[in-house]
């Protein structure tokens, strides 16, 4: 590779084995710049290319995309690069290309790196090219902090993988809530039609604010003496939106399967949860927040009562804190009881709170057994599911293909609710910005039949709320 075949702004991007680990797309994110390969990485790949693991398919995806981009080139003409815009990989066209390392390092590895190390050979081969191309914009990037680290010691400017990131801060995650000015309604009920339908009042309001809104976000006000709660139905008439009254559940009138919202954000994730007409829900909040307890009651109320699902379905991502307990014996549900505490823990208070004694309490619990089913993940492909209410617990831990794969098991009927917590990320390489639980409430906000509310206030103890903030 030679400095005439780089011109313009185009910058060089070295890329490490985990960001095709992570991302086979990456050999394609880069638009116009090139991207180099070191012989290193091609190595990792083929020894990880082995298993039924998420790492596993990407690096054979990889693989594909590689040896389909390789086809029909020569070596003579590979120190030229590789075009990067064929129509049966990508229809963009892009102007950058695909180098790979084709000749041994002239650049001595630093003694202070010592060692046969993956990691030391790819820092050799950028200091390589940082000496071979003198004043050209050279970037490492990798998912590896240390890598990084080790980078900017040696003088090389290194980054994350930021594509795959959704938001550039977490702060700006849409929380599916709105509260209004005390102008609002000067500003907005000039023209304000209101209407009772099947119990339901409605109203549709005008005016700017109205413009920013999106199907299902809730609105209020903080107004002590009236009160203003609101969902909103439909913004598709430019500057005019329908709003609900929303059903109050903190109401002893109102309770799920025994379970009463204690504040907002509950009262508004009830609301989604027990909205027939909304399919998929996502909850994002903090430990104690109650998402779990509301999701099972609504999901028992729905279920066992009102019979708009035939079952109940529970997964979650099986990643440990501490060190793995190693196999467990028996079927899929009884190997996933260890990972489902949380569950069993809402469903004693839910099947607590009901009457008829100890002989109800057993009849209830032999009745759940035949409803709430545990599946592991790793099953789910191929798989649909029909008239269910499927609960994903700890979301958080998926990247955006995994909860592509889970999402799209959903069949007619079926309800998906997605809870997580993006303070608790337990996988590696994942972020609060690249998590699947962000990429999801992010792509579905506009959605028309789904919802997502971020709770805020713990409600497990006073002693759990203390701890969540100070610790």
């Amino acid at each position: 590779m030679n400095k005439h075949h780089l011109t313009g702004k185009q910058r060089l991007f070295v890329l490490d084995t985990n960001v095709l680990m992570h991302d086979p797309s990456a050999l394609f994110r880069f638009h116009e710049h090139h991207i180099f390969l070191p012989m290193i990485v091609i190595e990792e790949l083929d020894k990880a290319k082995t298993g039924l693991s998420e790492v596993s398919r990407n690096v054979r995806q990889t693989s594909r995309f590689l040896d389909e981009l390789i086809t029909n080139v020569t070596s003579e003409t590979l120190s030229d690069g590789i075009a990067l815009h064929k129509d049966n990989l990508t229809k963009n066209e892009y102007s950058g290309r695909l180098f790979l390392q084709h000749q041994p390092p002239t650049k001595e590895l630093p003694t202070h790196l010592p060692g046969n190390i993956a990691d030391h050979s790819i820092l050799q081969v950028t200091l390589d090219l940082c000496d071979r191309l003198p004043g050209y914009p050279i970037t490492l990037v990798s998912k590896d902090i240390n890598l990084r680290i080790k980078a900017a010691m040696l003088g090389i400017h290194a980054e994350d993988y930021y594509n795959d990131q959704v938001l550039d801060d977490i702060d700006m995650l849409f929380t599916g809530t709105h509260e209004l000015p005390p102008d609002f309604w000067e500003t907005h009920g000039k023209s304000l039609d209101s209407w009772s339908d099947k119990g339901r009042t409605f109203y549709k309001v005008n005016g700017p604010l109205v413009e920013n809104w999106v199907p299902n976000q809730y609105v209020y006000t903080n107004d002590k003496e009236a009160p203003f709660e609101a969902i909103v139905r439909d913004t598709s008439e430019k500057d005019s939106a329908i709003l609900e009254i929303t059903q109050d559940y903190r109401s002893q009138n109102h309770a799920i399967w025994g379970v009463n919202a204690r504040n907002r954000e509950q009262n508004f994730a009830l609301n989604l949860l027990m909205d027939p007409n909304i399919d998929f829900v996502s909850l994002q909040g903090a430990a104690g927040t109650g998402k779990t307890l509301l999701t099972l009651a609504s999901a028992m109320m729905q279920t066992l009562e009102l019979d708009r699902y035939r079952e109940i379905i529970v997964t979650r991502v099986t990643v440990p804190i501490a060190d793995d307990i190693g196999f467990l014996p028996g079927t899929e549900e009884e190997k996933m009881t260890p990972w489902m505490g949380a569950l069993m823990d809402n469903l004693e208070v839910l099947t607590l709170s009901q009457t008829g004694g100890q002989w109800g309490h057993d009849a209830t619990q032999d009745l759940l057994k035949n409803r709430i089913h545990i599946r592991s993940l790793n099953f789910m492909r191929g798989r649909t599911f029909l008239n269910k209410f499927i609960i994903l617990d700890e979301a958080q831990n998926l990247t955006a293909k995994q909860m592509q794969t889970l999402v799209t098991r959903a069949g007619p009927g079926s309800k998906i609710v997605c809870m997580g917590n993006l303070a608790q990320i337990d996988t590696p390489y994942l972020t609060e910005t690249n998590s699947g639980l962000t990429n999801i409430v992010d792509r579905f906000k506009s959605w028309q039949h789904s919802g997502h509310i971020t709770l805020t206030r713990g409600e497990r103890s006073r002693l759990a709320d203390h701890a969540a903030q100070v610790l």
